[in-house]
């Protein structure tokens, strides 16, 4: 599997990483296997949020893990934090004492990367900095990044960080492709032209942050899967026939669509179905040629002009 420098760090990680938000209740051999694959298939990224099963994907992971033969040097562990019920907080204390909650939960002893998940419309960013300093100074936590920032926002925070942000984790595939669907519709009056993310994209490229893509299979919010159903005829239908053409399932196509993005992306996958996993990771090489990244983009319902 290809792999990717993070950002401006000494991170060299696999394209694809796993999600494991929907590992809370899994049994622990269930997710060993999960794992497992995933180490096979050549993922070494894993991805969590303290929200995710309220702290059990992250307990869940931790147990399946350590009965698995592989050193914590040769794998990456991100997590998240800062959304709480029914508030967001990017306060100093709650930013260390999530990751210590992670650490505990996760059992070990730092995390590659920690991430801060929604803006909090109140973040102070000499606060988050000073959690960011302690933090690193213990050593519990190599590098720092966003989720779901804007380009304004991540300045924000990073003018107060000695720390150079080193990912931004937005929504990103076939049906969630407003980050290129607004470049390639600058200065028209249509609905394509509506830049809703400040450009985003090219941003994150400008300043060498990673940009990690979530539910990239997700049609709408969170309205389901576009794989195979039946709202979704034409893309369908060009997906499978690219899937039949390279040998691949249409999930695969789907995950080529966006690693042929120049942006370098790293897709998150959570599926805790270790024969799908092993599907997405047959594509992993597969680099799709300009007119069929076109087309599949077309046959999504975006127009070119």
């Amino acid at each position: 599997m290809k792999l990717l420098q993070i950002g401006t760090s000494n991170i060299m990680a696999s394209q694809l990483a796993l999600g494991c938000m929907r590992m809370a209740g899994l049994s622990k051999e269930r997710a060993k296997e999960v794992i497992e694959t995933s180490l096979e298939s050549g993922i070494n990224f894993f991805d969590h949020a303290d929200i995710y099963g309220d702290g059990e994907s992250e307990v869940i992971f931790s147990k399946a893990i350590k009965e698995i033969d592989v050193k914590r040097d040769d794998i990456f562990i991100q997590s998240k934090c800062g959304i709480r019920k029914g508030f967001y907080d990017f306060s100093k204390e709650h930013i260390i004492q999530s990751v210590e909650g992670s650490l505990t939960r996760l059992g070990t002893d730092y995390l590659d990367v920690l991430a801060l998940h929604r803006p909090d419309a109140l973040m102070e960013p000499e606060e988050v900095s000073e959690a960011f300093y302690q933090l690193k100074k213990a050593g519990k936590v190599r590098y720092f990044g966003v989720s779901n920032f804007a380009p304004t926002t991540v300045e924000l925070l990073q003018q107060s960080l000695s720390d150079k942000l080193i990912v931004n984790q937005l929504q990103f595939g076939l049906q969630h492709a407003s980050m290129v669907t607004s470049q390639m519709n600058v200065n028209m009056e249509n609905e394509l032209g509506i830049n809703r993310d400040g450009a985003v994209l090219d941003h994150m490229r400008l300043k060498q942050m990673t940009v990690q893509a979530w539910s990239p299979y997700q049609f709408g919010y969170f309205d389901g899967v576009f794989i195979d159903h039946p709202d979704f005829k034409e893309l369908n239908e060009c997906l499978n026939k690219l899937a039949n053409s390279y040998s691949v399932t249409s999930t695969g196509i789907a995950t080529a669509w966006i690693n042929r993005h120049p942006a370098n992306i790293q897709t998150i996958i959570g599926s805790m179905n270790p024969s799908r996993i092993r599907d997405i990771t047959q594509a992993s090489d597969i680099r799709l040629t300009r007119e069929e990244w076109y087309e599949l983009y077309q046959a999504s319902g975006f127009t070119l002009l």
